[in-house]
């Protein structure tokens, strides 16, 4: 590697030998390392996941699940769903909790995840990393420390008062100086050592179900045991010159896909990226899409509602049913969680992004044990109507926010995506998408502009629109007098997402960003 591409705040990061973009600079550098001695995207990404584990531990970590999206230079894609299931002895009452021990209704899946898509690499792409040297970065970074990103800081004051009540929480995680994580060290030490599944079946999994045991998580190590990814094809939209990819359900991935579709039909490419038709257009797009999600449950336990949800009968229906000048109501219930997304290429065109989550911010606030990890709380997600696709139950999987994307173009990979945010993901990959390849801005330019998030956040209650203020004052204006209830939040709005982006030219040339809202950025080779 003769230079590296760094992303700047006033130019995206380029490349044509490989590329990678997280959410922390120190994941980054990872995966850049990885690539750079000649490993392809997915092992880069398993690098940079592993220590984005631990630098980003109020976001993802080795207690939560992973949702991959991988495709070789041809086109041939799949995804790997790590989400894990429901315990076997489940027995809720009343509404989930949300947090602690009760919470934690579900194994993680993220290490399983690990396994499949190197299994993957190895078999399909000639992959030749050895675990060990793939973790080595995470296992250095707890071990050794670094400092608290601003995210981290934001995330532990934001939930200071409730956390002191956290089973082992306080004594593991700071607001600020150098962060160190020497039992999540000496746990991925133990992975690399013993493997992954040593997670689910060895001496670790037996320390993580006694852990969780000992809280009153009804979690146990045959639980942990059952706990497998599946691979599926991904969901395919054809979107102007490009075939949009998503994850299947149990993920949100078909939202996504029915947005776009939707959106196709509202001259998205004849509207100024910055005027309120524009974003009207967006918004209006979005809830048409979302009044569907309750349809969304683990195929596994009832249908897939996929092909009914995509039926271009019922997008042109949708789109039909947009008033241009008027906004509609939004009845949708609002549920949170946040992610970290991390995409890479490498020099062989090969591409790769995976979402990593524990749900909410610092998932259940629950530590398993003396391991270091932090138990995610996706289990929350369930629906306790008996009637709803997505009712508990044991064994099952949750409906899933995670939905990392691509798209082709000629039948090969040109744009690698995802964003953190819950509910915000599709609303923010419509928005991305559509200045990527309506408007044909470039990723930092689209990652840049102003965003919205339609409904109520964890710190508005209100179900109204909340946009980035820097769009402007007359377009603020124009979008109240359409009906919308607009609330304006600062540029670069934590509640905006933190997305990243890379876009493969015809020649093989790389450009690449991800969110100025976050601590991270893309690295080319």
């Amino acid at each position: 590697m003769n230079h590296r591409s760094r992303q700047t705040e006033t130019a995206v990061a380029q490349s044509r030998d490989g590329m990678v973009t997280t959410p922390h600079w120190l994941a980054s550098e990872a995966g850049a390392r990885v690539l750079a001695r000649g490993g392809n995207a997915i092992e880069a990404l398993v690098a940079a996941g592993a220590a984005l584990s631990v630098v980003y531990p109020h976001f993802c970590g080795l207690g939560g699940d992973a949702v991959w999206m991988v495709c070789d230079r041809d086109g041939d894609a799949r995804t790997f769903l790590g989400i894990g299931q429901a315990a076997a002895n489940i027995h809720v009452d009343g509404p989930i909790p949300s947090r602690g021990p009760a919470s934690t209704l579900t194994t993680a899946c993220l290490v399983d995840s690990w396994e499949k898509v190197l299994d993957h690499s190895a078999a399909a792409w000639g992959g030749a990393e050895q675990l060990p040297a793939l973790l080595d970065d995470a296992i250095a970074l707890a071990e050794d420390g670094f400092a608290v990103s601003p995210s981290q800081t934001f995330w532990h004051d934001f939930r200071a008062a409730e956390s002191e009540t956290w089973p082992g929480f306080s004594d593991l995680f700071q607001r600020d100086g150098i962060q160190r994580q020497p039992a999540l060290a000496r746990t991925l030490q133990t992975i690399a050592d013993s493997g992954l599944r040593e997670f689910y079946e060895g001496a670790l999994a037996d320390r993580i179900a006694r852990g969780l045991s000992a809280v009153g998580s009804p979690l146990t190590i045959a639980d942990l045991a059952a706990t497998r990814t599946r691979v599926a094809e991904p969901v395919r939209l054809a979107y102007g010159d490009t075939v949009l990819l998503a994850p299947p359900p149990p993920t949100q991935g078909v939202t996504t896909l029915a947005i776009m579709g939707v959106l196709a039909q509202q001259a998205a490419k004849d509207k100024a990226p910055d005027s309120a038709a524009y974003y009207h257009a967006l918004v209006e797009s979005v809830k048409q899409a979302f009044v569907d999600r309750h349809l969304i449950g683990d195929p596994e336990f009832g249908p897939d509602a996929t092909k009914m949800l995509l039926d271009p009968g019922r997008l042109a229906r949708k789109a039909a049913a947009i008033d241009p000048n008027r906004a509609a109501d939004w009845p949708v219930p609002y549920s949170q969680g946040d992610t970290a997304l991390l995409a890479a290429v490498d020099a062989d065109g090969r591409a790769a992004c995976v979402l990593q989550s524990i749900y909410f911010d610092w998932g259940s606030g629950v530590v398993a044990g003396d391991t270091g990890i932090l138990w995610q709380n996706r289990g929350a997600a369930f629906s306790t109507d008996p009637a709803s696709p997505n009712r508990i139950r044991s064994g099952k999987r949750p409906f899933y926010t995670l939905n990392p994307g691509m798209a082709l173009k000629d039948g090969r990979p040109h744009l690698v995506y995802g964003t953190q945010g819950a509910d915000g993901q599709p609303q923010t990959l419509a928005l991305l998408l559509s200045l990527l390849i309506d408007h044909h801005l470039d990723p930092l330019a689209a990652l840049s502009r102003p965003r919205f998030l339609l409904g109520r956040t964890f710190s508005d209650s209100r179900d109204n629109l909340k946009i980035e203020e820097n769009i402007g004052a007359d377009t603020l204006a124009a979008l109240g007098s359409m009906g919308h209830e607009v609330a304006t939040i600062a540029p670069l709005s934590p509640l905006g997402g933190q997305a990243g982006v890379i876009r493969i030219h015809a020649d093989g040339g790389m450009e690449a960003a991800h969110d100025p809202r976050s601590d991270g950025g893309a690295i080319g080779l």
